[in-house]
């Protein structure tokens, strides 16, 4: 995780952060109100194509890009509330999880932090990383905003998980189309932009990796299972503890 706070000392990760955090935001607030899910709380979210984009393209730029964004759509799209802190951190998560886990959910993982559109395994993993950091992104909010006593945690948590799941599988379409023009022409992939010893993966990571994979899922079903939050919160704890680790 420590190319989340190192990338404040590259003045082109903060562009990038500043670029992401302005076209997520736009996204959100454009759409805030189109189809409204659970009003004042969650509506279908278009803009959540960027999210894992983002993190796959720009790194820590992307995850705080996503963080921050989501935060300025509720404050100009008329639903900041209580539960906008933890919208911050979910939404950390789901621009940090994704290039956290590309190199370090072993075996699964093809190794390369790039995209590669001929290699089977960067689809399998882009469907299983976006299922997960989805999945993350839903346990982390949706146990927050149940502790407020606004939304029940088993109902958000799915709605959250299932919309931010099938943007991101739209958002494929965008990753295959820029990935390329974006690190050979442009030069702006954020492993080339930071130095290697900030980019490296802790020795503990495949172990974070693993964490958050089986917490998400125990997270998601438990909330089927059983009307107690114990286990969300367990959950949740557990996501951010592997994040950590990542």
């Amino acid at each position: 995780m420590k190319a989340m706070f190192r990338m404040w000392n590259n003045t082109r990760m903060i562009i990038l952060t500043a670029v992401c955090s302005a076209i997520y935001a736009s996204a959100l607030i454009a759409f805030k109100t189109a189809i409204p899910l659970i009003p004042g709380i969650t509506e279908v979210r278009i803009a959540n194509v960027f999210p894992m984009v983002f993190s796959l393209l720009f790194g820590p730029a992307g995850a705080w890009g996503s963080a921050f964004g989501n935060l300025i759509g509720d404050l100009f799209g008329g639903t900041l509330g209580p539960g906008s802190m933890a919208g911050f951190v979910g939404n950390l998560l789901l621009g940090y999880l994704p290039y956290a886990l590309w190199t370090t959910l072993l075996p699964l993982s093809g190794g390369s932090r790039e995209w590669k559109s001929g290699d089977w395994r960067n689809w399998v993993n882009y469907i299983l990383i976006a299922s997960i950091s989805s999945a993350s992104c839903a346990v982390v909010i949706s146990i927050a905003v149940d502790a407020l006593g606004i939304v029940p945690y088993g109902v958000l948590s799915k709605i959250i998980a299932v919309n931010n799941s099938f943007a991101s599988f739209i958002g494929l379409i965008l990753l295959v189309s820029v990935s390329s023009a974006t690190r050979q022409q442009l030069g702006l992939f954020w492993a080339d932009i930071m130095d290697e010893k900030d980019t490296r993966a802790s020795p503990l990571a495949p172990i974070g990796a693993w964490i958050v994979t089986g917490a998400s899922v125990i997270g998601l079903i438990g909330g089927t299972l059983t009307p107690s939050t114990t286990i969300g919160w367990a959950c949740a704890f557990a996501i951010i503890m592997g994040s950590l680790l990542l």
